[in-house]
């Protein structure tokens, strides 16, 4: 006797938009001109303010004559020191979400000069042109004292950051005997590791355009900026306005990388003019004035590693000294990962910060990841030499199975598929391991590897979405997109959680009217604005699915949410897929115009707490040096990163691709080069900062890993804006050594370090 089969539903995945290589939503808008920037809003009647920057580094303005500038026609006002208002008084009221310890900088505050193009002065015009030729006329005279720049000088006035006090994440407590092993073992490294200061340089330059509005102090203040929300709590604090007065929009931003995480001193100087002119004021800054605030610190790093003679570690003792400004305490996570990353019972980590006369550092993609594992893994590729072992085959024999920082299990790491995978797409089999063995001509061939992690965060964020009877949805947070995808990963989320057409989701980002957001940093926006949008959409189904059910003779009458599916604009019985209810009917016959819901996602600690989570790669290398000029060409790049779930596999593979690029410019290009007489940054410009152009980028292949991971948040997403970053640096300058035999451990690795 035959038995019916009975077929599981088929569930139509034609609104699967997850993990699907997406184009950028916001794409067309860019490319046609239609994304407006900070210095982009056409307001009636606007002045504009020029920034006057200090030529001294440390001293005193003694005299301001600003007559012979006022009496101009068309200059509106000179705003310095001597005329700005009494604003809020206490260090509190001046710090923003990632405000670092000490007191933060107070434009226009007072006479003091604290560092080289300090702002000193606003000249405010009818014109931009006027207003740039008064900021060059106006006369102000300084006391100069003596100024200290250099980091090096200041190797024994190194000190521990005050715990609890910065936000910063200090070393862990020393494990095992790190010394005693090291002396013991047969294969030891010692080595510095030096990097100068280093600058974001984005490319949309800081501005700030404030529109008056003439209703009491009401302003709309377009920023540059990666937290719109961070800049409104700034200003409100400082002025004293409301949040209705202090609206902040920053739909586009061109590049941050960090550098716009804090309010930079022009959003202050537009917001004080506006107020005390009852005007519009746009205040740009120039490219020079890009180098007059945050930038990666210059750090010094000893690193002493031991290994026994099967190649397993036996010491790490890792020491960072970081440069911070005289006002701020900036602090970096450099050391930490040293313990973390591999497995080893004896470490010591010591980290500490020392005063120059220079402006706060501030968070750069990866910021201290990317100092310290560009001197860790270099120095672990000095040590597998030494132990006679192969780099990646040296990693897998100290891999690490558990956070040893925090004795806690990972939620998930694939490092070891990073390096299998990359590995074999790069065709690392093919290396022959002696320095100098590979050769094409003139052409020293060099393979080089390392690898990389970084936290896996997520932030407390909300979110709203508005269904209207037409079936076209809407979602709004006060997010940022930097570049980075973000329009894009959050309409595919909203577009998948209703079953719905991505071109009728509709995503609203960057104002302070919108659901509060963090700052877009640190690689958690997709964590938590995404969360929040899940939950969000969610709510909105929910509320959906009740109003279906009261429908004539709806089949979904009974049905719980857990058993239906939102698809191609319907609603839909797991049990029956042939039992449907179009969204847009069910508003239609609810006589409802829309329906709505405001929700937040936050950390699940209880769930969190007990693992380590983190985001991992490896990176493999090819570069190509000429023996007689000492030219390196990075040839081939592999990047295999570990990252969770991976939304967009497009703007993924981007983020990946352009943390690469910079890779390979912290390695052969960037520094930023300060003259310690004048105590200024000299190379303040493209033409002297150097960055890759298109013929020093060649083949990039990303190898997105797949990783599982239900602990870090709804969505099983880790980020990838910083994964990508780490670790190329170091493997280009592992390459070099392999081609040339030459180690460099101060970057960039420059021609003249090679012949």
């Amino acid at each position: 006797m035959s038995h019916p089969i009975s077929n599981p539903p088929v569930i139509d995945l034609g609104t699967d938009y997850i993990g699907k290589p997406t184009s950028r939503v916001d794409g067309p808008a860019k490319v046609t001109g239609a994304a407006k920037y900070a210095a982009e809003f056409n307001v009636p009647d606007l002045y504009y303010g020029h920034v006057v920057s200090s030529p001294v580094t440390k001293g005193k303005i003694t005299k301001i004559n600003a007559q012979p500038v006022l009496d101009l026609p068309g200059v509106i006002q000179v705003f310095s020191h001597e005329n700005v208002p009494s604003l809020a008084w206490f260090d509190r009221n001046y710090k923003d979400d990632v405000a670092p310890g000490g007191s933060p900088f107070r434009p226009l505050h007072e006479p003091n000069i604290l560092f080289s193009q300090q702002p000193v002065a606003l000249v405010v015009a009818e014109t931009f042109e006027l207003a740039r030729y008064a900021a060059s006329i106006l006369e102000i005279e300084y006391e100069v004292e003596e100024h200290s720049t250099n980091l090096e000088a200041k190797r024994d006035e190194g000190y521990e950051p005050g715990k609890g006090k910065t936000g910063f994440v200090p070393p862990p407590k020393p494990r095992g005997n790190p010394e005693e092993a090291y002396q013991k073992a047969p294969h030891q490294h010692e080595g510095e590791y030096i990097h100068l200061a280093q600058h974001n340089n984005p490319m949309e330059n800081f501005a700030t355009t404030v529109e008056w509005l003439g209703d009491g102090k009401k302003m709309k203040i377009f920023d540059k900026t990666q937290g719109a929300m961070n800049v409104q709590q700034y200003l409100t604090k400082i002025f004293g306005l409301s949040t209705d007065e202090a609206r902040v929009i920053s739909k586009y931003t061109g590049g941050g990388f960090g550098s716009g995480l804090r309010p930079q001193y022009q959003v202050f100087m537009a917001v004080l003019a506006a107020l005390e002119l009852k005007h519009s004021v746009r205040v740009s800054l120039t490219r020079q004035q890009m180098f007059s605030f945050g930038h990666r610190p210059h750090t010094l790093q000893t690193l002493k590693l031991a290994a026994d003679d099967k190649g397993t570690l036996q010491s790490i003792q890792h020491k960072a000294l970081a440069e911070t400004s005289h006002f701020e305490d900036f602090t970096e996570v450099v050391v930490n990962w040293s313990g973390l990353l591999y497995q080893c019972e004896n470490v010591k980590l010591d980290y500490e910060l020392a005063k120059i006369d220079a402006y706060t550092p501030i968070d750069m993609r990866a910021p201290g990841a990317a100092t310290g594992f560009f001197a860790l893994e270099c120095a672990l590729d000095e040590l597998a030499y030494k132990a006679g072992r192969d780099p990646v085959e040296f990693r897998l024999l100290n891999y690490a199975e558990r956070d040893q920082n925090e004795d806690k299990p990972f939620s998930s790491k694939k490092l070891r598929e990073c390096y299998h995978q990359g590995a074999a797409k790069f065709g690392w089999e093919k290396r022959t391991p002696e320095p100098r063995s590979m050769r094409e001509g003139n052409l020293l061939i060099g393979y080089g590897m390392a690898g990389g992690c970084w936290d896996a965060s997520q932030q407390k964020a909300a979110a709203k979405a508005s269904l209207t009877a037409d079936g076209h949805l809407t979602v709004s947070s006060a997010s940022n997109d930097i570049g980075t995808g973000t329009y894009t990963i959050m309409t595919q989320i909203a577009a998948q959680t209703l079953g719905l057409p991505l071109e009728a989701v509709t995503f609203v980002l960057g104002d302070t009217t919108l659901p509060v957001a963090p700052v877009q940093g640190g690689s958690w926006t997709a964590a938590s604005v995404g969360s929040a949008v899940k939950v969000t959409c969610d709510e909105v189904a929910k509320k959906v699915l009740k109003l279906a059910q009261k429908m004539d003779n709806s089949p979904l009458k009974g049905v719980d949410f857990e058993d239906v599916q939102f698809v191609d604009g319907q609603i839909r019985r797991n049990d029956d897929i042939t039992q449907t209810v179009d969204i847009r009917e069910v508003l239609q016959a609810s006589g409802e115009s829309k329906v709505e819901a405001e929700s937040s996602a936050a950390p699940n600690k209880v769930k969190q707490m007990p693992y380590s989570m983190h985001s991992h790669n490896a990176v493999f290398v090819e570069v190509k040096v000429d023996e007689d000029l000492g030219t390196v060409h990075v040839t081939r790049v592999v990047n295999a990163v570990a990252a969770g779930r991976i939304l967009n596999p497009k703007t993924a593979r981007s983020q990946v691709l352009g943390s690469v690029v910079w890779g390979i410019s912290m390695a052969l290009m960037e520094e930023s080069v300060m003259d310690h007489n004048i105590g200024r940054y000299m190379n303040h410009n493209f033409a002297e900062y150097h960055i890759p152009v298109m013929a020093d980028i060649h083949d990039i292949d990303v190898v997105l890993v797949e990783e599982h991971d239900d602990i870090v948040n709804p969505l099983g997403v880790k980020g990838i804006g910083e994964i990508g970053f780490l670790g190329v640096a170091a493997a280009v300058t592992n390459a070099v050594y392999h081609a040339t035999g030459k180690r460099v451990r101060d970057l960039p690795v420059s021609i003249d370090k090679l012949l």
